[in-house]
């Protein structure tokens, strides 16, 4: 078993052309294209799917590979999970090779094995370098082929960092440095998760509304920041690439998970030095103009510069806590409290304000104005509330929602009722049950 730690890039085929140009900077090695096979295998349930599991046998120069991996984690596009690989003599799967203690208790292993069957398959070419970057060696690998499920398919375009050895932060930093050459987005989407959406059919991906930020009662404030930015960062990767599919609709909801980061680091601005973000909150800043303007298409705005700057700007901030250097002792000790006590007095916070910022506001014009305030409060109540039922949440949430909706559709007509409904709710962190 090891903890694969990659990297990964949605390519464009002009920027594959100039890789090896800009990887000249380094020193490196450099293998040439190899064909490989990869064949994935699942239930007819999608039992891996639901485990997060990922089964395949590879095949390049007449040999092959089984390989598993298992749950990990994903912030932004860099992916860290437990991998096992088998050596075989043919494509054959024998998954009775693996390790027992990877399967969950109770697993039949000769049933599974039964039950498995190739559900979809990439076929890509392979080009690498090894690299020396710091103290670290990187291996960039840049693939170019398509996945296939079935009859359908789609073309493949991508470039992975591996960390062969050294440092996280390396991989990062070489990661920035390599975006210069353009042509290149985070992609959160692993070539698995590509062959079973195929293997579903290819359906239109859904715009989604930001779900509450679910997170265990007894979590940390550092936690809870984590969960609410991972969250707004998952949004925003999510309908990137609904919007590069052709939903236009999406975009907003791409603003909408930049505005959602805006309002985590104001939540936790008191803990957190302004300057230990001050970076970043520009990079951020500089790309909500450039979504602005009505003129940038997806593909322009999802593979440029500023884009791809602020991600992986947020994806290294988050990964190796860069926040932890401007923290004193008693900083960190508040990070270290209960997000729920936390949560506690920011909802209260936010109740408050909505009610003063809507008690007695009588014009349309007037309502429109404090429009931002409401979406702003409204996403910050979504990464603040996941430690309580949805139900009480949605409940309180409703009347508000209501609101946000009628200001939208420029209903001038019973606004003022909306806004009196909205304030009645009785709060819900004080009424959950839930221990403190």
């Amino acid at each position: 078993m090891t903890i694969e730690i990659e990297l990964k890039f949605i390519a464009t085929p002009q920027a594959a052309e100039i890789l090896a140009e800009k990887l000249a900077a380094w020193p490196h090695q450099h293998f040439a294209a190899r064909d490989l096979t990869n064949i994935y295998y699942e239930t007819d349930d999608n039992q891996l799917r639901r485990w997060d599991m990922g089964l395949r046998i590879r095949g390049v120069d007449q040999r092959y590979e089984m390989t598993l991996k298992a749950a990990g984690k994903t912030v932004g596009g860099l992916h860290q999970r437990p991998e096992y690989n088998v050596d075989l003599t043919e494509p054959q799967l024998d998954i009775a090779r693996l390790p027992t203690e990877i399967w969950p208790a109770g697993t039949d292993i000769t049933a599974l094995q039964s039950q498995l069957q190739p559900l979809f398959s990439t076929h890509f070419q392979r080009e690498t370098w090894l690299v020396e970057f710091g103290g670290s060696e990187i291996e960039v690998a840049f693939d170019r082929g398509e996945v296939t499920a079935g009859e359908l398919s789609e073309p493949l375009y991508e470039v992975e960092l591996e960390l062969k050895s050294g440092q996280r932060d390396d991989l990062l930093k070489f990661a920035d440095a390599l975006i210069a050459l353009g042509g290149l987005r985070l992609g959160s989407l692993s070539k698995a998760a590509r062959g079973y959406q195929l293997a579903q059919g290819n359906l239109p991906r859904p715009v989604r509304a930001l779900p509450l930020q679910k997170i265990a009662a007894k979590a940390s404030v550092e936690q809870g920041m984590i969960n609410a930015m991972t969250a707004a960062l998952t949004h925003w990767q999510y309908h990137e690439e609904v919007w590069l599919r052709g939903n236009k609709n999406a975009k907003a909801s791409v603003i909408e998970a930049l505005e959602t980061l805006r309002q985590a680091f104001s939540l936790f601005g008191a803990l957190v030095p302004r300057k230990a973000s001050s970076d970043l909150r520009q990079k951020l800043t500089r790309l909500e103009e450039m979504l602005a303007d009505e003129e940038n298409n997806a593909e322009a705005a999802c593979f440029s510069l500023t884009s791809v700057e602020a991600q992986l700007a947020l994806t290294h901030w988050l990964v190796e806590s860069q926040w932890q250097n401007w923290l004193d002792d008693k900083s960190r000790s508040k990070l270290q409290g209960s997000f729920k006590r936390f949560s506690d007095i920011m909802l209260s916070r936010i109740a408050a304000d909505l009610r003063e910022t809507f008690d007695g506001v009588q014009l349309f014009n007037e309502f429109q104005d404090k429009a931002t305030r409401l979406n702003r409060q409204l996403l910050a109540v979504n990464l603040l509330a996941g430690a309580y039922p949805a139900e009480d949440v949605n409940s309180w949430l409703e009347g508000w929602q209501e609101l946000q909706h009628a200001i939208r559709e420029k209903q001038e007509r019973g606004l003022i009722h909306l806004a009196n409904l909205a304030i009645r709710p009785a709060p819900f962190w004080l009424n959950s049950g839930i221990k403190r």
